[in-house]
C-alpha cells in the first residue's frame, strides 16, 4: 500500500519545572517531557489507523504534531512525499498542503466558535483556503451539511443553540470542507452520548467510503478500533509498543500492555469473561526518563533484569506486525 503519510524518529518534548535563579546558580536545569519519543508511523492511502493508549501515553500530543498544530522537536513528518515536519506550525497554516490534513477535535463545542453560526463555522476554511470557491460558499455550506446530516435549518443557529451531536456534525462538516486526504480525529466521540456516538461513528465510515480519505483514529474505545480501523498502533509513554492490523493486534497481542488492554474489553459472548490482567505498579515518569530502561518496567508481569539495561526496539512478529518487548517471540 502507497503511504500517504510516514513519519519516522519523530519527537516532541517540552521543558517543565523552570528553576529558579539560586537553582540555576547551582546548575539545576529544567526537566524534559518527552511527550512523543522517537516514534515511526505510517498510514496508507484509503486507510484507517487507530492510536490507542491510556491517558497521558502522548495521543493527542503525537495527533497535533501529525496535524501540523505544533512543531516536531525531531524526525521528519512526510506527506505525499513531502517533508512537512520541516515547515514550522505558523507557516504551514498557509501551506498549500494545509487543505489536504484537516482535524476533527475530541470536545466539539471548544473548537467551535461561540461568536459565529454553524454556516460561518463551516465556511471558514473555504474561505481561507479555497479563494476560487469564494462565490459559491453558501452552496459548499449546504452540501456539506447534507453530507453530514444536518439539517439547513441549524446553519444559522449558533453552537450553544445545538446538541453535542449537532457540534460534533458540525465540526467535521467544517474537517471536510477542503476534501482533504488525511483527516486526524482526536477522540471524536469521547465527549458525546453513546447513543449520539454510533451516529457519528456511522457517519465518519460513510464519509470515508465517499470521500477516499485516510484517518488518523485516536480513542480509548477499543471496540470502536476493531470496527473501523484497518491497522492498530498502542502507545504507552510516547513511544509504540506495538503495531499491526486489527486481526493481528486483537487476536495475537505480542506486547504485554497490549495484552493488558484487550482484557479490559468485554467479550460480548454471554457468560463468557475474559480474564482481566491487572497492571501493578505506577507508570514511570515521561519527564528525563533514562534512554536504557523499558518504559513499561515496574508494571510488566514479565519484566527481566535485561529491560532495566536495554531499550527495547520494535521488532517484526509477522508481516506487518511489530512489537517492543525482548520477550514477544515467546508471547
Amino acid at each position: 500500500m502507497t503511504a500517504l503519510l510516514d513519519v519516522a524518529g519523530l519527537c516532541r518534548r517540552f521543558t517543565v519545572g523552570q528553576p529558579g535563579p539560586i537553582e540555576r546558580l547551582r546548575g539545576k536545569r529544567p526537566g524534559v517531557l518527552h511527550a512523543v519519543d522517537a516514534v515511526d508511523l505510517r498510514i496508507g492511502e484509503g486507510e484507517v489507523l487507530g492510536l490507542v493508549g491510556e491517558s497521558g501515553c502522548g495521543k493527542s500530543t503525537l495527533a497535533r504534531v501529525v496535524a501540523r498544530l505544533i512543531d516536531p522537536s525531531e524526525g521528519s513528518i512526510r506527506f505525499a512525499g513531502e517533508d512537512i515536519g520541516q515547515i514550522a506550525a505558523r507557516r504551514f497554516a498557509r501551506h498549500p498542503l494545509r487543505r489536504s490534513i484537516q482535524m476533527v477535535f475530541q470536545d466539539p463545542t471548544e473548537s467551535l466558535n461561540p461568536r459565529w453560526t454553524a454556516f460561518d463555522c463551516i465556511a471558514d476554511p473555504i474561505r481561507r483556503m479555497d479563494p476560487g470557491a469564494a462565490a459559491k460558499v453558501a452552496d459548499r455550506v449546504h452540501e456539506l451539511a447534507a453530507l453530514v446530516s444536518l439539517p439547513e435549518t441549524l446553519l444559522q443557529r449558533f453552537p450553544h443553540q445545538l446538541s453535542g451531536g449537532q457540534k460534533a456534525r458540525v465540526g467535521i462538516a467544517r474537517a471536510v470542507a477542503l476534501r482533504p486526504r488525511l483527516l486526524v480525529l482526536d477522540e471524536p466521540t469521547s465527549a458525546l452520548d453513546v447513543s449520539v456516538q454510533v451516529v457519528v461513528l456511522k457517519l465518519l465510515d460513510e464519509l470515508k467510503r465517499r470521500l477516499g480519505m485516510s484517518y488518523l483514529f485516536v480513542t480509548h474505545d477499543l471496540e470502536v478500533v476493531r470496527l473501523i480501523c484497518d491497522r492498530v498502533a498502542v502507545m504507552y509513554l510516547g513511544r509504540m509498543a506495538e503495531v499491526g492490523t486489527v486481526g493481528q493486534i486483537f487476536e495475537r497481542p505480542s506486547h504485554p500492555y497490549t495484552r493488558a488492554l484487550l482484557s479490559a474489553v468485554p467479550s460480548g459472548v454471554p457468560g463468557r469473561t475474559p480474564q482481566r490482567i491487572q497492571l501493578s505498579g505506577d507508570p514511570r515518569s515521561p519527564i528525563d526518563p533514562d534512554p536504557r530502561i523499558c518504559r513499561f518496567l515496574g508494571r510488566c508481569p514479565n519484566g527481566t533484569e535485561r529491560c532495566g539495561t536495554e531499550m527495547p526496539q520494535l521488532r517484526p512478529m509477522g508481516e506487518g506486525h511489530v512489537a517492543a518487548c525482548h520477550l514477544a517471540d515467546a508471547a
